[in-house]
């Protein structure tokens, strides 16, 4: 899995698993995406630097160096939308 399709899928369920504190799917996942990055990426210290109106940015450090990734806020949050709007999940 690619860098960029790893930190998005990881932030977009970290959303999640922060919004449902009693969803352990939603953390189990966020899991899951945390390994592919820490082992297959060699990331550390990531992290939800800030929040805009527009963006989401995600902080994280890779060979030593810092950097920042920055989201559409509008496309991170959609998961945790469309959970919010399905009343199976709710």
């Amino acid at each position: 899995m690619r860098l960029d399709d790893a930190l998005f899928n990881w932030l977009q369920i970290q959303l999640v698993a922060e919004a449902r504190l009693d969803d352990q799917a939603a953390v189990d996942t966020r899991d899951f995406f945390l390994q592919i990055l820490t082992e297959d990426h060699l990331i550390s210290s990531l992290r939800i630097d800030q929040v805009d109106n527009t963006m989401i940015h995600v902080y994280y450090e890779l060979e030593g160096s810092s950097k920042i990734q920055k989201f559409q806020r509008e496309l991170a949050e959609r998961l945790l939308s469309d959970i919010n709007e399905n009343p199976k999940y709710n």
